[in-house]
């Protein structure tokens, strides 16, 4: 899946992605590839990407919002 990660400052994370594990408001969300359309909240918390080269990656945020649609995730953070 395709994944953007962007912040009020800069692109945090942008590139092709296994898997992603946010912090939702509700709980901590996992997506994957074929993932159903979603929107929603984010809390505070640790966004964990495991890249196409099975690389992990991680960044804090502070919340925002995660958009899941057509293997496309954007996730706009603060």
């Amino acid at each position: 899946m395709k994944l953007e990660i962007v912040t009020p400052d800069k692109k945090l994370f942008e590139g092709e992605a296994k898997s992603l594990i946010v912090p939702g408001s509700e709980g901590s969300l996992g997506i994957l590839n074929n993932h159903a359309p979603m929107i929603a909240s984010l809390k505070k918390g640790t966004v964990k990407i495991t890249d196409a080269s099975s690389k992990i990656h991680s960044f804090d945020i502070k919340g925002g919002v995660i958009e899941v649609l057509k293997n496309n995730v954007i996730v706009l953070a603060e």
